[in-house]
C-alpha cells in the first residue's frame, strides 16, 4: 500500500489567534446537545432493555439498535449532505432524533421491547449526522486551527457529560412509567439543537475545477496506509469505549450500586472523553497525532488494569475516566490524521466510510457487551477488550515505519 507524506505536526503551534467564530461556538453547543442525548441513551437503554427483554442477555439490544441504525444511515446521510448541504442534513438528523425519542417513550409506555429497539434504530440517523460535526468543525476554522477546531467541537461533549447522566437521574421517575420522562426530555434537547443549528453558517460546497483530478474510489483512498490505520484506530477505539461503557450500568446494577452511583460514574467517564478536547488539538500540533494515539492505547491498558483490580465505586470511576481520556486521544488523533487524506470532492464518501466502520464496530461491541457482562461478568469483559486494544497497538506499530521514513508525523 502507498502512504501519503503528512504535514510536519512536530512544528511549533501557530501563533494564537481568534478561531472560535459564532458558527463554531454553536456547533460546539450542538455537539453538547447530541452527547446529552447519546449519554442518556447509554445510561438508560440497557436498563430499560433489561426490564422489557424476554431474556437478560438481550438487555443491550436497544443500545445495539442505536448503532446499527447509525451504520445503516451513513450512506444515506452522505447522499443528503451532498444534495442539501451540511446544515439541512444536520437539522433533518435532529428532527429524526426528536421523533425517535417520542417513539421510545411510546414503546416504554406500552412495555414493547421491540418497539424500543425500533425507536433506537431510527435514532441512529441522528447519530450518523451528528458524528460528522467533528469534520464540519475543520471547515469552520482557518486551516492553521483545524486540529484545535476538531478537538474543541469534541470538547463540547462536556455538556453531555454533565447533563446526560443527570437528566436520566432526575427524570427517570417523573412519570408513572419509569424512564419514560427521560425520553420526553431528550426530545426537547433535540428541539434545542434544531434551533441552534439554524444559526450556523457553513461554507458553500467547493465546486470542482476543470484541472482538478477526478475523485478517487474508496479502494484508492483506503490504499493509503495512514488512512487505513486512522480508520482502524477510530473504529476500534470507539469499540473498546462502547464495549465497556454500555456494560457499566448493568455491571454496577449487579454489584448493588444505586442508579445515582451509575450516573456519577458515567458523568466522569464522559468528562474524560471530552474535557481533554480543550487541549488535545494543541498536543497533536506539538507532538503529532501518532504519539497522541499511542498515549491513548496506554490509557486503555490502564483502564483495563484498574477495572480488573476490583469493583468499588472508586475503581469504576477511575477505570471509566481512563477509558474516556484514552478514547479522546485515539479518536481525535485518528480524525485529524484522516481529514488531510481526501479532497473536498471525496469528503462525503470518505467521512461516511469512516463512520460506517465506527458504527459497525460499535454494533458488534454493543451486542457482545450485554451478552458478556450478564453471562461471564465484568472481569472477563475487560479481558476480552484487550483484543481490540491489541489490534490498535498492532496497527500503530505497522504505521511506525511510515512515521520514521518521513520527517513528518501523521
Amino acid at each position: 500500500m502507498s502512504s501519503t507524506p503528512q504535514p510536519n505536526t512536530l512544528m511549533p503551534p501557530a501563533e494564537p489567534g481568534p478561531f472560535l467564530s459564532k458558527s463554531l461556538m454553536l456547533l460546539v453547543l450542538c455537539q453538547g446537545l447530541f452527547l446529552t442525548n447519546n449519554v442518556s441513551f447509554i445510561a438508560i437503554n440497557g436498563l430499560v432493555g433489561l426490564s422489557l427483554s424476554p431474556t437478560p442477555w438481550m438487555a443491550t439490544l436497544p443500545v445495539m439498535g442505536y448503532v446499527v441504525g447509525s451504520a445503516m444511515s451513513t450512506a444515506l446521510v452522505a447522499q443528503v449532505q451532498s444534495r442539501w448541504g451540511r446544515r439541512r442534513s444536520f437539522q433533518l438528523g435532529l428532527l429524526v432524533g426528536l421523533l425517535a425519542c417520542l417513539l421510545c417513550a411510546a414503546a416504554v409506555y406500552a412495555h414493547n421491547f421491540w418497539g424500543l429497539i425500533a425507536g433506537t434504530v431510527v435514532a441512529g440517523f441522528y447519530s450518523a449526522n451528528a458524528q460528522l460535526y467533528r469534520f464540519a468543525a475543520a471547515e469552520l476554522a482557518p486551516a492553521a486551527f483545524k486540529e484545535k477546531a476538531v478537538s474543541w467541537v469534541l470538547a463540547g461533549g462536556i455538556l453531555g457529560a454533565v447533563l446526560g447522566p443527570n437528566i436520566a437521574n432526575w427524570t427517570k421517575n417523573i412519570l408513572s412509567v419509569p424512564y419514560m420522562g427521560v425520553y420526553f426530555c431528550l426530545a426537547v434537547v433535540a428541539l434545542l439543537g434544531i434551533v441552534a443549528m439554524q444559526g450556523i453558517e457553513f461554507p458553500p460546497e467547493a465546486a470542482k475545477k476543470n484541472d482538478e483530478p477526478a475523485a478517487r474510489s474508496m479502494r484508492e483512498i483506503f490504499g493509503q496506509r495512514v488512512f487505513l490505520v486512522s480508520v482502524i484506530c477510530a473504529a476500534m477505539g470507539y469499540g473498546i469505549m462502547n464495549l465497556l461503557m454500555a456494560a457499566t450500568p448493568l455491571a454496577m446494577d449487579v454489584c448493588g450500586f444505586a442508579f445515582h452511583d451509575t450516573a456519577f460514574v458515567l458523568e466522569w467517564h464522559v468528562i474524560g472523553m471530552f474535557a481533554p478536547g480543550f487541549y488535545t488539538g494543541d498536543l497533536i500540533k506539538r507532538f503529532g497525532a501518532f504519539r497522541i494515539m499511542v498515549a491513548g492505547v496506554i490509557l486503555n491498558f490502564a483502564c483495563v488494569a484498574i477495572a480488573l483490580s476490583g469493583q468499588s465505586l472508586f475503581q469504576f470511576v477511575a477505570a471509566l475516566l481512563m477509558l474516556g481520556v484514552g478514547w479522546n486521544f485515539l479518536f481525535t488523533g485518528a480524525t485529524t490524521m484522516a481529514i488531510s487524506l481526501f479532497s473536498a470532492q471525496e469528503k462525503n464518501k470518505a467521512q461516511a466510510s469512516i463512520n460506517f466502520w465506527v458504527f459497525a464496530t460499535m454494533a458488534l461491541t454493543s451486542l457482545s457487551s450485554g451478552a458478556l457482562v450478564t453471562t461471564a461478568g465484568w472481569s472477563l469483559l475487560n479481558l476480552g477488550s484487550l483484543v481490540l486494544v491489541g489490534v490498535i497497538a498492532a496497527s500503530l506499530w505497522w504505521l511506525k515505519s511510515d512515521v520514521k521514513s518521513t520527517t513528518a508525523q501523521p
